[in-house]
């Protein structure tokens, strides 16, 4: 029997989101949450996830576990435990449910061997703790392997997917193969994208609700500009004290406070493309641009639960050093720790509101917080038109990519918005408007609170 550690997180008050969302919003919020206890009748509404802190999961987990605490509903959050080649299956899985192939390993029968015994000792863990009628909503392919005990012990079991393909091939066919068995006992699915569900769902319960952001927390609150420039000098980003708060890939010197700075914040996975935005900046926009390029993610040891971060890391390592020293010079990798979670999310909010525009050239992408993130910081975006992106880009609030593999038009794009300032202006506060309406989490708490009472009158 493994042991899922709970995460403790404190309850939120909902009354503070107020001042963001407004009385209506509020008050819809707050019936949601009365409606959803009195289906609940005292039952625990569990999260599990695959770990902690490191991903937008994990970011979104600590405000929603948060705020039903403070709506009065006990909600806890649970995180598994697995070995390496546990997490080197589920993240076979991540990819080709993707739709790529990831590091083309197998998929078969002693795989799948393995994730099923790693995920019932998880499960059988958890089910100590569970009474009849809880609800375990499990997340992504790192858990889904636990459906099965836990609706055994009477728990009502939603798998919550936040990743996925446009477009069905043979990699994302074989991987919901594999999970197809898993999901059988599951009571409904939360999927982020319609387009991201397959077709061996169809007749299933299936809700979408598509992620959103805490206005209050750490990494989307309002910061001063000197405040910026402090964070920002602690990584080694600008000029000033430097005390630990990053690492700048081969100990390149800072910017000047007052250059242009397009930024790209994500973890170190190959979707992500980092390299792609390095080579695209380096061919296409580092000569005909004054702009500057940070790649900013996660220090890749904190990251349990991706072994590949550490591989695509060293990969943008060598290839920026490959570049000449003026272009080189144009560039910075930073990694960001993550033993001080809110000192890092200040950090990444730090980042994005000194950056000119916000990239986030994905070749795939479940949803993509950040862009919201830099949108409700009135940040023009230039992102690719690949899976829950275009829900939260429409026209007028940023500029989306058709073919994120085309690094001539990304840097056409891009330096065509870089030289008209009034257009990035308005781009940004389009955007604000657009995520205060649609993508602030008093939606995506109400969103969940009618998905709780869709399970208890099922």
């Amino acid at each position: 029997m493994l042991e899922p550690a709970e995460v403790e997180v404190p309850a939120r008050a909902v009354a503070r989101l107020g001042r963001h969302v407004g009385a209506a919003r509020l008050s819809a919020l707050q019936q949601a949450a009365t409606d959803a206890r009195a289906v609940l009748g005292g039952a625990v509404v569990w999260n599990v996830s695959s770990t902690a802190h490191g991903g937008g999961v994990a970011e979104m987990l600590q405000f929603l576990v948060g705020y039903a605490k403070g709506l009065g509903v006990d909600a806890r959050w649970a995180v598994i435990e697995g070995d390496a080649a546990f997490f080197g299956i589920t993240k076979r899985l991540h990819n080709r449910l993707h739709g790529v192939p990831g590091d083309e390993g197998a998929l078969g029968r002693e795989e799948g061997e393995h994730y099923r015994a790693v995920l019932e000792r998880n499960a059988a863990g958890l089910a100590r703790h569970l009474r009849g009628g809880d609800v375990v909503l499990l997340h992504d392919p790192q858990t889904a392997g636990m459906a099965g005990a836990l609706a055994a012990r009477g728990a009502r079991v939603v798998w919550r997917c936040h990743i996925g393909s446009d477009q069905a091939n043979a990699c994302s066919e074989e991987a919901w193969s594999f999970l197809r068995p898993h999901l059988a006992a599951c009571h409904a699915f939360v999927f982020s994208h319609a387009a991201f569900v397959p077709p061996l769902l169809a007749n299933q319960r299936v809700e979408i609700i598509e992620p959103a952001i805490d206005p209050l927390a750490p990494k989307n609150q309002p910061l001063p500009r000197t405040r910026c420039l402090s964070l920002l000098a602690r990584a080694g980003l600008l000029p000033g004290e430097r005390d630990g708060g990053g690492a700048v890939v081969g100990d390149a010197p800072p910017f000047g406070a007052d250059e242009r700075l397009v930024v790209q914040v994500s973890r170190w996975d190959r979707l992500k493309d980092m390299a792609g935005v390095m080579r695209g900046f380096a061919e296409h926009v580092a000569g005909p641009t004054d702009a500057r390029l940070a790649l900013v993610g996660p220090a890749v040891a904190s990251v349990s639960d991706d072994p590949e971060g550490a591989r695509v890391l060293a990969e943008c390592t060598d290839a920026w050093a490959s570049l000449s020293p003026r272009v080189r010079d144009t560039i910075r990798l930073v990694m960001l720790p993550m033993d001080d979670v809110e000192l890092n999310a200040l950090t990444v909010n730090a980042v994005q509101r000194h950056a000119s525009v916000v990239v986030q050239k994905s070749l795939q992408e479940g949803f993509g917080l950040t862009v919201t993130e830099a949108m409700w910081k009135e940040r023009p975006v230039v992102a690719s038109a690949v899976g829950g992106i275009v829900d939260q880009v429409p026209s007028g609030t940023g500029l989306l990519l058709p073919d994120p593999t085309d690094l001539g038009a990304f840097g056409e794009v891009l330096s065509s918005l870089l030289s008209r300032p009034s257009e990035m202006s308005r781009l940004g506060r389009r955007a604000r408007r657009h995520v205060r309406a649609h993508f602030l989490c008093d939606r995506q708490l109400a969103d969940h609170a009618r998905l709780l009472k869709k399970l208890a009158s099922a």
